[in-house]
């Protein structure tokens, strides 16, 4: 048996990346998938792959800060499928800027789609699951969720905003039978990381400090998705999952 086998998940930022993975993954493992990206290129283009390699994938346009998308996309997922049981808050940007380097504009955008797209999600996705008697969400942060570091103020507070938001939603619907983590990747090479990772004394600084030797690949992070999506995870709620190498162990 498939580990998805008769599941509904629904992907944010599901057009590349990590979410694209996400997506792969949870095919093969025989869930039916819905991926709401911005990008509407990349996200056709995932969406065919993960068909053409006989998978059951609907991709559907999503702002992530804009409720009405929300509830569109949770409403095209049980159109399409009639039910949902994941949900994998994904999408999010990364800024590098520290705190006087922070301009209002800036701090609001990175909170807007990181922290709101998350909470939006959330609220959206929780009645449908309450209905069919559970689910499972799965909020990517980040380590810097976790600790903090010489950049990104703007991140930094999102991603840990998510991690307690995340506490919170496992409390909260705990006993409707619904499941929320949260994911702490590292550095994962991604299209959002590339520019930086382009950059060999970052690219260097990000190996040295991570233990095992290399960077991450989105296939490490959707493994462990994967695992809280899965029944597999039955008795996980309110945690966190760190996929860093390592990195914060030191």
């Amino acid at each position: 048996m498939m580990r998805l086998e008769n599941k509904v998940a629904l992907i944010s930022g599901g057009a590349r990346g990590m979410g694209a993975a996400e997506a792969k993954l949870f095919a093969s493992e025989g869930a039916r998938v819905v991926i709401g990206d911005l990008l509407e290129e990349g996200g056709r283009r995932t969406e065919a792959e993960v068909n053409e390699a006989g998978g059951d994938c609907l991709f559907v346009k999503l702002d992530v800060t804009s409720e009405a998308d929300w509830q569109q996309a949770v409403a095209a997922a049980v159109a399409r499928f009639g039910k949902l049981d994941i949900l994998v808050n994904n999408a999010g940007i990364y800024r590098t800027e520290r705190v006087e380097e922070t301009s209002e504009e800036l701090w609001d955008q990175v909170m807007e789609i990181n922290t709101k797209g998350v909470f939006l999600g959330t609220k959206n996705a929780i009645p449908e699951m309450r209905r069919v008697g559970g689910g499972s969400i799965i909020n990517i942060s980040s380590v810097a969720g976790l600790v903090g570091n010489t950049m990104s103020a703007a991140y930094i507070a999102s991603k840990g905003a998510v991690r307690l938001f995340t506490k919170a939603t496992a409390i909260q619907y705990a006993k409707d039978g619904i499941r929320a983590n949260s994911v702490h990747p590292g550095t994962i090479e991604t299209p959002m990381t590339a520019h930086l990772l382009s950059q060999e004394s970052y690219r260097q600084n990000r190996t040295e400090r991570t233990p095992l030797g290399r960077l991450g690949t989105p296939e490490d992070v959707a493994c462990g998705v994967l695992y809280l999506a899965s029944d597999e995870s039955s008795f996980v709620t309110g945690s966190e999952l760190v996929i860093d190498g390592g990195r914060t162990a030191q």
